[in-house]
């Protein structure tokens, strides 16, 4: 993955947008852009994964991620729902917050959220979007 664009703009559908969103909760970016390619080659679609892998399968893909237990558990359940989701609310689906919310919102949406707390967000917003002044 490029190292100059958010990993939300380098995935090819909406449940690989989730995924990168759970791989990226207390965990640096560069890891995350080095791990998600790994993933997605084994495992494009939710239907994929959810047909070839378990807990422990994700487990050791996502082990140089830290808390990668935490995480397989949290991929395989929304993957789960993902086919059931209706793609309107994205906390919706099992461990996606509000990052997750917003990041959705703006990349699969059109939709500028309100308060995004997250700096990357931030910035795409501002820089990328120009929709607001500095």
């Amino acid at each position: 993955m490029r190292s100059d664009l958010m990993v939300q703009q380098q995935v090819a559908n909406t449940w690989q947008h989730m995924v990168g969103v759970i791989c990226l909760n207390q965990t640096n970016r560069k890891q995350v852009k080095a791990v998600l390619p790994k993933l997605f080659k084994k495992w494009g679609t939710h239907t994929e994964l959810l047909s070839s892998a378990n807990i422990s399968s994700l487990e050791k893909m996502l082990k140089p991620l830290g808390m990668q237990r935490k995480k397989a558990e949290r991929i395989y359940k929304m993957s789960k729902q993902f086919s059931s989701w209706n793609g309107d609310d994205a906390t919706e689906l099992y461990g996606i917050g509000k990052y997750g919310s917003d990041s959705y919102r703006l990349f699969y949406k059109n939709e500028v959220p309100t308060n995004v707390g997250d700096h990357e967000l931030n910035r795409y917003i501002q820089e990328e979007m120009h929709l607001y002044g500095k």
